[in-house]
Parts: structure tokens; C-alpha cells; sequence
């Protein structure tokens, strides 16, 4: 079965090896994982999909990695959720919520990350380093402990507590930053050379990409290979929204699906929202955005690499960019937990306010098939939703965990 053919520039169309160690191409541009669809398209055929592995890896004849370095801890496969109380709500006849945070660690960056370590085990790599908001580190550390990968990992210092400890305890080594994700991701491209770590920044190399994409193959299989009138994506790096218009793309030159593509609506922060600016001033990148704050730390990405990727997957797709308030997305948050069972992570209800406003608002129509992406479990946002439900202690007993607690 063929696997990868080559290696090709997003922004200049250069063409390079594939199954080698790369990062950027030397214009600056993402290097995006290129395949031979019409030889694969006669060799595996969609109705033996569903013959696959119940996770992401159903797909490996489009992912890169050969079978014997698959890293993997059950990522991808996650499921699709008619919430129809929801829907209801904010009047959507059908409205599905696609929930990530099931994945290991307990968001979608499981994807990513399981397929770019898988890479690197391939090719030989025994030390990496990230910079991270916070999921995309828990999910490298967890799994280049899988692969026996030396792990580095540049975080904000306000990163949510849960990534900070889950990535000690995979036995990353953790450095804490008085910054943002771009100050991380400045100090890894820095270091990263002198030390011999391979970099596994957002859209840096070509295979976390690989990985997310599976998003794009698995919303497909879930609704009969039909796919929904709109999809809310929570939009920081933007590579799950870019990874699933490459996968769209996959699929119509495989032959499993139309020319028809969903409306992609890219979610931002109101605190951070570079590329609803872009968006709305007709720009083709983003500038940097000052001061980016938001309780959703995954949005808060003050200038995405893959910004012209994400631009043009919403334009080509007749979609729209919309920023969300912190207040907004807490509340629901809490709505979309109490009316369908689903706790998600502040990133995944800021699409349910903007689902909201934009059917208010007639950009789409109370019949459109519509698919939210969860990206994370709110359990990982503790501190944000605390302040939805502040608690205090009035003594030592009073503290969460009582007596159990460890002195």
C-alpha cells in the first residue's frame, strides 16, 4: 500500500522527499504530505472503511507513518452527537456536536501528536520540543513516553494547571514561560538547533497535520459520506480546520465524496482574534494580535503560521470568521453540559455561541446540518469554569479532597 509520495510547499509548490526529517521550506512556507490517491483509490475502497480499527488509524493508507511505528493510545474515532436539545435552543433542526475531548489526553491534539511521534520514530528522531497553550503538550509528552522519545515543552506560565502537571507526569521536561505560545515557540527555534531537538511547532513540520485531518474523514464516514451544510471550528493554530479541507480534498480524488463542501466557520476569541480581523479587512494573512487574552487557552494565538490556510479554506467555502466573548463561551459551556451531558472545553463552546448568533443572524438556515468540534474536555479547565462556580474554603477540612487530602 503506497504511503506518502512527496512533501510539497503550501506557499511556493516546491516539492521535496518524502519520509525525510523536514521542517519549514526554505521560503518560509508549511510543507504539506502529499499522496498517489489514484493508485490508492483502486486499492482501498470506502466500503472497507468501516472493516478499519476503531480509531483514527482506520485511515493509515492516508497517513504517513509505515504500520510498524505507529505510536498510538486509541486516539481519533470519537463520536459524533446529535444534540438535539441544543439545537432546539438556539434552532438548529439538526445540529451535531463532534467530541474531542474523548480522545487520550483528553483532546484532539491526540491526533496530531500520535501521528508526527509516530513519524519520528520512523525516521529516527530521540529528541523533540514544542511550544504549547497547554492540550498540544500533554499530548507530546504523552506520546513520546509511548515511543521512548526524550520530550522538551515551552508553556506559558498561566497554562492550565491540569497540562502542567500531566506533562510532568509523563516525564517531559517542562520550562515555563513569562509569555505567550509565540514567546514559547521563539525560545524552542532558538535552543532547539544547539540541542538537537526536532521541532514539532504547529504546522512546522508536515505530520501533526496528517493526524487532525482524520477529523475531516471521520465527520464524512459518520454522516453516510454526506457531508454537514456547516462546521464550527475553534480556530488558535487552525490546523484541525486546514487538516479537514485537505481531507475533503483526499476524499472527492478518492472518489468517496462530491464537489460539495461545508460552510467552514473559523471560532476566535474576542481577546485573540487575528484572523477574524484578516477575515473582515480582506486580508490574506493575519498581522500580530497585541495583548491576546482568553480564558481558551488553545485560542490564544496571536498570529497562527497557517493563517493564509485557514483564510482561504473559509473564503473557498463560502464561510465566515466570528469572535466570541469569554462570558459567552462559559455560559455556553455550561448550557451545552446541562442540556446534552457534554462538558466541553471553553475552545468547543465558543462554537456554540457562534452557531447561535449566526443562525440569529440568517447566515445559516434552521435546516442546515450543522457539526460543532469540541476540541477538548472541559475537565481540563478547571480555573476558567471556577469562575462560572467559585467555591470557598472556610478551613483546612473545607478544601477540596477533606481529610484525604495530602499534608
Amino acid at each position: 500500500m503506497s504511503k506518502a509520495t512527496y512533501l510539497e510547499c503550501s506557499l511556493c509548490g516546491t516539492r521535496r522527499e518524502a519520509g525525510a526529517v523536514a521542517n519549514l521550506c526554505e521560503c518560509g512556507g508549511p510543507l504539506l504530505v502529499r499522496y498517489d490517491l489514484d493508485y490508492i483509490r483502486h486499492r482501498w475502497r470506502r466500503r472497507d472503511v468501516g472493516n478499519g480499527t476503531p480509531s483514527m488509524w482506520r485511515y493509515s493508507p492516508v497517513l504517513p507513518p509505515a504500520d510498524q511505528f505507529i505510536v498510538t493510545l486509541g486516539e481519533g474515532w470519537t463520536p459524533l452527537i446529535h444534540t438535539k436539545r441544543l439545537g432546539a435552543r438556539i434552532g438548529a433542526e439538526t445540529l451535531y456536536v463532534k467530541d474531542e475531548g474523548l480522545n487520550p489526553t483528553a483532546s484532539f491534539k491526540a491526533r496530531g501528536l500520535s501521528c508526527a511521534v509516530s513519524m519520528c520514530k520512523e525516521l529516527g528522531i530521540g529528541k523533540v520540543a514544542i511550544p504549547s497553550a497547554g492540550n498540544a503538550a500533554s499530548a507530546m509528552a504523552a506520546y513520546a513516553a509511548a515511543a521512548g522519545i526524550e520530550a522538551h515543552i515551552f508553556m506559558p506560565r498561566d497554562v492550565p494547571q491540569a497540562n502542567y502537571l500531566e506533562c510532568k507526569a509523563y516525564g517531559a521536561h517542562v520550562m515555563l514561560i513569562d509569555g505567550l505560545i509565540s514567546d514559547c515557540g521563539r525560545m524552542v527555534a532558538e535552543q532547539g538547533p544547539k540541542e538537537g531537538w526536532f521541532d514539532v511547532t504547529t504546522l512546522k513540520e508536515p505530520y501533526r497535520i496528517e493526524g487532525k485531518k482524520t477529523m475531516g474523514y471521520e465527520v464524512a464516514e459518520q454522516m453516510g459520506w454526506e457531508l454537514p451544510d456547516a462546521i464550527f471550528y475553534p480556530t488558535g493554530g487552525g490546523v484541525g480546520l486546514i487538516g479537514m479541507w485537505k481531507a475533503f480534498d483526499e476524499m472527492e480524488k478518492l472518489g468517496w465524496i462530491g464537489s460539495r463542501r461545508p460552510k467552514m466557520i473559523a471560532v476566535q476569541a474576542e481577546g485573540c482574534q487575528p484572523v477574524v480581523r484578516a477575515f473582515e479587512q480582506n486580508e490574506p494573512r493575519s498581522t500580530f494580535f497585541e495583548n491576546a487574552h482568553t480564558v481558551a487557552a488553545g485560542l490564544r494565538v496571536p498570529k497562527p503560521l497557517g493563517d493564509f490556510l485557514v483564510l482561504q479554506a473559509v473564503r473557498d467555502s463560502g464561510g465566515t470568521a466570528i469572535a466570541i466573548s469569554d462570558e459567552e463561551m462559559l455560559a455556553d459551556g455550561v448550557q451545552l453540559a446541562s442540556d446534552e451531558g457534554i462538558y466541553a472545553a471553553p475552545e468547543g463552546a465558543a462554537c456554540v455561541t457562534a452557531a447561535r448568533k449566526l443562525l440569529a443572524a440568517g447566515f445559516l438556515k434552521p435546516t442546515d446540518r450543522i457539526v460543532l468540534y469540541n476540541t477538548g474536555s472541559g475537565l481540563k479547565y478547571p480555573e476558567a469554569y471556577s469562575t462560572r462556580f467559585p467555591r470557598t474554603a472556610a478551613s483546612e477540612q473545607d478544601k477540596l479532597g477533606g481529610l484525604i487530602t495530602p499534608r
